[in-house]
């Protein structure tokens, strides 16, 4: 078993909820192992500002329900210069830090991939992301209380469509991962979900959406409908595609961007727990030498995945989901 003495974590890119959990975690284990915590806020500039402290068994009370995270996160652009890297190694280096622990989706994995060509401790990634796109983990933190949130605002969107029998698009967030839109559309009954994983949409394929809401006026008569947007999924957002629409069809399409709402609130129950048992686990598998690595689960085991092969490829959705809702499409 390795002998570390001082860990470091910090938390970086878009928050999710359920970090907390993992950064409590992180710590309760650690001091059960008589292993120091230093806690680098703001992300890797943490690293270039000397923004640290020493995290303690009361820093982690009564964190885990909180959403965002008590490391507060940022974009690093200093990472990103030549030199970056190196200076963050020298960081760690001078404080003695043994291994450090990242959470956050691949884009942290990779600036950690790159701090490690000069760091002679280990590293070891926790994925933290409401948008689930990185490979080797069923899912990430955040990614279930994303879903929730976005649910809640669209059942509240279809009482509003009930009333006025209108229709309306509603864009969820995802980088280029359908994941958070599938399962929120299906879980909402949306009438039709547009995402990446179903093929481009451009003005030129407006029929393809147009076709299954005139089918539906058909069997159900003026009613509500809503469609369930992924982020980027046609020139100009999701407002230019309620415009195209309401001219096509001749009935007033409604956006609803939902945005960052996505990211806050209190995590759901899976998202703590999740939280938890990857930050634990990442801690344990220091312990016994796991370097370059992220702490994942699969299957309901905690299980490590190279941390390179993260974001190497895009993550494929649910394939029966898939199947199933363009078997079905709308009415």
């Amino acid at each position: 078993m390795n002998r570390i003495k001082r860990l470091a974590v910090l938390t970086s890119g878009g928050d999710a909820p359920g970090m907390n959990a993992a950064i409590r975690a992180i710590q309760l284990t650690a001091a059960a192992c008589n292993i120091e915590v230093i806690g680098f806020k703001h992300g890797y500039n943490g690293l270039f500002e000397q923004e640290y402290k020493t995290l303690l068994g009361h820093h982690v009370q009564n964190i885990i329900q909180r959403g965002g995270t008590i490391l507060k996160s940022a974009r690093c652009p200093a990472l990103q210069t030549p030199d970056g890297p190196a200076q963050a190694a020298a960081t760690l280096h001078q404080l003695d830090i043994d291994a450090l622990i990242v959470i956050g989706g691949d884009g942290s994995f990779r600036g950690a991939l790159e701090i490690a060509k000069h760091y002679q401790g280990q590293i070891i990634g926790v994925p933290g992301t409401i948008d689930n796109d990185v490979d080797g983990t069923d899912n990430t933190i955040g990614y279930a209380t994303a879903i929730d949130t976005a649910l809640d605002a669209i059942d509240k969107i279809r009482d509003t469509a009930d009333a006025f029998e209108r229709i309306f698009l509603v864009e969820l967030m995802g980088r280029h991962s359908g994941y958070i839109t599938l399962s929120a559309g299906i879980a909402a009954g949306a009438e039709q979900i547009i995402c990446p994983e179903f093929g481009s949409l451009s003005p030129d394929d407006l029929r393809s959406v147009i076709t299954p809401i005139q089918h539906a006026q058909l069997l159900l008569g003026k009613s509500s409908y809503i469609i369930v947007v992924a982020e980027n999924s046609y020139p100009g957002g999701t407002t230019a595609l309620a415009e195209a629409l309401s001219r096509a069809i001749g009935i007033e399409c409604r956006a609803c961007i939902l945005g960052h709402i996505q990211r806050g609130g209190s995590p759901v129950g899976a998202d703590r727990i999740l939280g938890t048992k990857l930050g634990a686990f990442a801690v344990e598998q220091l312990l016994q030498g796991a370097h370059l690595q992220m702490a994942g689960e699969i299957n309901g085991e905690a299980v490590l995945y190279p941390l390179s092969k993260t974001g190497e490829r895009q993550k494929a959705i649910d394939p029966f989901l898939v199947r199933w809702q363009q078997q079905v499409g709308s009415y």
